[in-house]
């Protein structure tokens, strides 16, 4: 039995990642944001203010700054507002040089981002990146700030712009904006540029002896899959396993091995999964057991649907008793293989599995139930071989010396020309066996 084509689940199970890869980038830029007050940003950027001609902060406008951080670090944002709108009203705005205005927007989409409002943070942030001679610490900060906050507003190809100005300012950019990079080109479906930036994010932290996170291999993951590169798709799985050892990785590494025809390494992994209790749905369990099958391991096969079935994490339907009693019956274990095809063929809609059902009694010499068996199937309808059912069922009547109904039973599996050979041989052998029983009785 060949394991059941897979493709459609596969596609799924590696496609479901990486829309909750892209809800962590966003949520970890939401956490990054909006958290560099005026006072952090003074201690920032001291010792970068030379490389600029920066204009100094004076005394006043550091007092009332101060007076607004305090409001707002105590949570009240009105008064925090109401002094910084102060600054700026009555030609305040004119008098305030680039450096001390850029802190005043910086303050001011604090303020904003505070109150979730996003549009309001973004042109503050847009107003301190366009003051001239800010230091350059500030600027970097702030266009860092400018993109993250596009991306929380998914607004994807602004962001990635944003980014990439940000990028030209930075003499060493960290893993962590590589990977925001690779995720605005993801969600613009710029495939080859996300990949090449999350696995520069990777390198990265791979030349640090650092272990890369689980959603950068995620990211990658996803993108070689979708390019179609599966010895690369199967890497990153690799990786994955070794830092983040997970049941979805070993069943996702268990189908692409699959792809590769590595049906060694398949089953292997998908065991290894399967040995820990990790698969806990029960279309997991049945892939298994065809794997199983597959590597003619029936009687593995057979206790991991029997498991299944009595715990019902696997569906009482009547494919999966069938896989069951198929499994016991190519293990050997005739008995264990009735009471399975027996259910299969009651949760059936159509008569193929009380024909199969009649197989199997005839192996366990029950010809009686054979022939009820068959003969239920073959009223129900929907039997693929008739014929071959019909020779079946003329063995049972032979068998019980029901010489008429077998040689009825022959003589119409005869009448398919798949069959017509078998059931020439039947019937003379049964003619033969007959004569011989009169040549007994009689002598």
């Amino acid at each position: 039995m060949k394991l059941h084509d897979s493709g459609v689940w596969l596609r799924a199970a590696l496609l479901a990642l990486p829309v909750a890869v892209a809800q962590v980038a966003v949520t970890q830029v939401q956490s990054e944001l909006g958290m560099r007050t005026f006072a952090a940003a003074q201690a920032q950027e001291g010792e970068q203010r030379e490389t600029r001609r920066t204009p100094a902060l004076r005394n006043a406008v550091y007092e009332k700054l101060a007076e607004a951080q305090a409001a707002a670090e105590a949570g009240d944002m009105a008064t925090a507002s109401r002094v910084l709108d102060g600054m700026l009203a009555s030609g305040g705005k004119n008098e305030l040089n680039s450096y001390e205005l850029a802190n005043v927007y910086n303050l001011y989409a604090f303020i904003h981002y505070t109150r979730e409002d996003y549009n309001a943070a973004l042109q503050a942030y847009e107003n301190v990146a366009r003051q001239p001679d800010i230091p350059l610490a500030m600027e970097i900060n702030t266009r860092y700030t400018i993109a993250q906050l596009y991306f929380v507003q998914e607004q994807w190809q602004r962001g990635v712009n944003a980014l990439l100005d940000w990028f030209k300012l930075t003499e060493n950019p960290n893993e962590e904006a590589y990977v925001l990079l690779a995720q605005g080109y993801y969600q613009l479906n710029d495939y080859t540029k996300a990949l090449s930036n999350v696995e520069k994010a990777i390198s990265l932290y791979q030349e640090e002896d650092k272990t890369p996170k689980e959603q950068w291999y995620n990211l990658a993951r996803f993108l070689y899959f979708e390019k179609g590169d599966v010895t690369n798709t199967v890497r990153v799985l690799e990786e994955l396993l070794k830092h983040y050892p997970d049941k979805q990785y070993w069943v996702q590494l268990s189908h692409m091995y699959g792809e590769q025809k590595r049906d060694g390494e398949q089953l292997a992994a998908m065991e290894t999964a399967y040995v820990q209790d990790m698969l806990d749905k029960g279309t997991e369990q049945v892939t298994m057991a065809y794997l199983y099958l597959n590597a003619e391991v029936p009687y593995k096969a057979a206790k991991v649907m029997d498991k299944g079935l009595k715990n019902k994490s696997i569906e009482t339907n009547s494919r999966n008793y069938e896989i069951l009693g198929n499994a016991w019956r190519q293990a050997q274990e005739v008995d264990k293989a009735i009471p399975a095809m027996e259910e299969a063929a009651k949760k059936a809609e159509d008569g193929e599995l009380y024909a199969r059902l009649g197989n199997i009694y005839l192996d366990g010499d029950r010809n009686e139930d054979a022939i009820r068996a068959i003969t239920r199937g073959l009223q129900r309808g929907g039997v693929r071989r008739p014929d071959s059912a019909r020779l079946v069922l003329g063995m049972a009547y032979f068998n019980t010396k029901q010489y008429e109904k077998a040689r009825e039973a022959f003589q119409a599996a005869g009448r398919d020309e798949r069959s017509a050979q078998y059931a020439r041989q039947w019937i003379q052998y049964m003619d033969s066996e007959i004569e011989r029983q009169r040549q007994l009785e009689s002598g």
